[in-house]
């Protein structure tokens, strides 16, 4: 074939449409690289990174078992093998929480965490960072991105690409080619969703369901106006309509409360039916979830582990917990404050309608999206899925009031209790659906304006995204404090099967590969509870989340029994220890100051069990905290810096 029977055939021919095909798939792919190369970060969320290490454990035959330990997860295991075999006799030592052994994951849903599995099986993940990583993963010689965090970063960006094709497809069939041609391009463009996709939270993972769910709702409305398959379809896809919520509930629990939309649809558009088709979808939905909830009990004592009382977080008043102090409890006081929920509901719903609503979608022209929910449309699907979209919003506002904690604090927007942003494609859609609804009310002398507009429009939307691009470009390192090197380092200083205790063990379970529990309350009752009864703790490590954020003034250092305290005697140089015990902490004052009052209270320095404080190698971040039960650095030939 000459030159030019190909260029005809690409004019006249099929030809163009892979071309333009190929073009877009090459667009996308240069703007995933950008973004990753401007914008990616290794994982900065407790929830990423809790899954992440579940995902590992599984994928090496471990089980649903996790290195991150609750002492909230051991109370519960420990309540619940009394319940079964009673008080241990005296003298006896069973392994009640299962530290000694697998600790079982009570805190995560299966869905997620399986398919990081499949996917670290299938990639083959190494977890180590080289002593010479290439260029790619690091800088002038120094750490940069950790692999496993990219390969699940790119994993979900594949995912929120499915989403993009089938909110394309869905306002194709419910709409025209323009509408969805620019929510499709809306969708691939907002800042938002990329920072979601790199955040290694199953946030792209459940887009992809509902988006999913919302399919098949769509053409249970079609069916039932214009049937065509019989009423055997129809419950078929009511079916896969409760288990899609089901597949969601088990990515995230919050998710399944999305069944009581779904069951209200249902009841409004399946006609004589209703009844077969709820029950069908609410059949396939507990069929799904049950199975888990069950496990759940039989491990823990309750159908949703941890998260069970996720309603007392976040809340004030007698009977709730703020900040992590449920999770790190061994022995809570667990008691119902309704007056405490209702002010925990009030205050976060008033916070969700000014700060979340608004900007739905990651921009602040996304408050204009909401209004085309209030447009009225001709087509009775639209008529529905607007329904839907609405009761999800409200049960999902309801949900996320309720169900926050302090991961919504610690991670603003991106985090696991973002649930809002679930419906932003669909209003994404209405959206665009009113702008051209009010772009056909203008009289415009000449086509090219009418595109000039549409430019602007989705170009004010995108800018979030574009400004990613400019200059000051942001680290991959997400330090602090999380520095994968540190934590790698401090889990090789420590046995498979040996137990640390930090304000972070998420990340110590993740990068360090070392089993760890989270900070007690208390370095004297709660620390000696564990240490005594359950496991040896080997090791204590304080980041710098906690000794350079206002979270250290909630150490109580001026309390005997607090880590303030110990933090504080053991970075004392006046301290009568017969080794260096200089620790360089931070800069700011209160450390300097408040140390000098440790040498009246209780010299912890001498009784606590851990004695040694490991100072990092030189060229090591130093505003940490690290404190062995014997000089460890010695075994690798590691001395501490002088």
């Amino acid at each position: 074939m000459d030159f030019q029977a190909l260029i005809h055939k690409l004019e006249q021919g099929g030809g163009m449409r892979y071309f333009r095909g190929g073009l877009l798939v090459l667009l996308i792919l240069m703007l995933g690289v950008g973004y990753n190369s401007c914008a990616f970060r290794n994982m900065t969320t407790q929830e990423a990174m809790d899954s992440a290490q579940l995902a590992r454990n599984i994928s090496q035959g471990k089980g649903f078992t996790t290195l991150f330990v609750r002492p909230f997860s051991m109370y519960l295991l420990k309540k619940r093998y009394e319940d079964k075999h009673g008080v241990p006799p005296l003298g006896s030592t069973p392994d009640e929480t299962y530290v000694k052994s697998n600790h079982p994951d009570t805190a995560n849903p299966p869905v997620y965490p399986v398919i990081l599995a499949g996917l670290m099986k299938a990639c083959r993940l190494n977890y180590q960072i080289p002593a010479k990583p290439k260029p790619f993963w690091s800088s002038d010689g120094r750490f940069w991105r950790y692999a496993p965090d990219f390969v699940i970063a790119v994993f979900n960006q594949i995912l929120l690409l499915a989403v993009v094709v089938l909110i394309y497809l869905l306002a194709r069939r419910l709409f025209d080619p323009n509408v969805a041609f620019v929510s499709a391009l809306l969708l691939l463009g907002a800042e938002l969703f990329w920072r979601f996709s790199v955040s290694g939270l199953s946030t792209m993972l459940l887009l992809l369901i509902f988006t999913g769910l919302t399919w098949v709702l769509v053409l249970i409305e079609e069916e039932t106006r214009e049937p065509r398959r019989g009423s055997a379809a129809l419950l078929t896809l009511a079916a896969i309509a409760g288990a899609l919520v089901g597949v969601g509930g088990m990515t995230r629990y919050s998710f399944g409360w999305i069944i009581l939309p779904v069951l209200f649809v249902l009841a409004l558009s399946s006609g004589r039916q209703r009844i077969g088709l709820i029950l069908a979808a609410f059949l396939a939905f507990t069929v799904i979830m049950t199975p888990w909830l069950v496990r759940n009990f039989l491990v823990s004592g309750v159908p949703f582990g941890t998260s069970t009382y996720v309603l007392l977080e976040g809340a004030e008043g007698a009977g709730s917990f703020t900040n992590h102090v449920l999770q790190r409890s061994i022995e809570p006081d667990i008691k119902v404050n309704l007056h405490a929920l209702n002010q925990k509901l009030l205050v976060n719903i008033r916070l969700i309608f000014q700060n979340d609503l608004p900007k739905l979608g990651g921009s602040w022209i996304s408050a204009f999206f909401l209004v085309g929910l209030m447009v009225s449309f001709t087509s009775q699907a639209v008529r529905r899925l607007r329904y839907f979209l609405v009761s999800c919003l409200v049960v999902l506002i309801l949900a996320q009031a309720l169900g926050k904690t302090q991961l919504s604090t610690d991670s603003p927007e991106i985090n696991s209790e973002n649930l809002l942003v679930l419906l932003a494609p669909l209003v994404l859609i209405f959206g665009v659906s009113l702008f051209y609804v009010l772009l056909d009310q203008l009289e415009l002398p000449m086509r090219e304006i009418r595109y000039a507009i549409i430019v602007v429009f989705c170009g004010l939307t995108c800018l979030p995204l574009i400004f990613t691009f400019l200059p000051p470009r942001s680290i991959p390192v997400a330090y602090p404090p999380y520095y994968p090197p540190v934590l790698q380092h401090l889990g090789g200083l420590m046995k498979q099967e040996e137990l640390m205790m930090s304000d972070i063990p998420w990340a110590l379970a993740w990068y360090g590969q070392r089993q760890c529990v989270w900070l007690t309350e208390n370095c004297d009752s709660d620390f000696m509870a564990i240490n005594d009864y359950d496991k040896q703790v080997n090791a204590v490590y304080i980041s710098p989340a906690t000794l350079n954020g206002p979270f250290f003034s909630q150490l109580k250092p001026n309390d005997d029994g607090s880590w303030g305290n110990l933090v504080l005697q053991f970075a004392n140089p006046r301290s009568q220890l017969d080794r260096t015990t200089e620790l360089h902490l931070t800069s700011n004052p209160r450390f300097a100051s408040n140390a000098n009052s440790g040498s009246e209270k209780k010299d912890l320095t001498t009784t606590f069990p851990l004695r040694f404080v490991y100072k990092l190698l030189p060229g090591m971040y130093q505003e940490q905290f690290v404190l062995l039960d014997w000089e460890r650095w010695r075994k690798t030939g590691v001395r501490p810096s002088e």
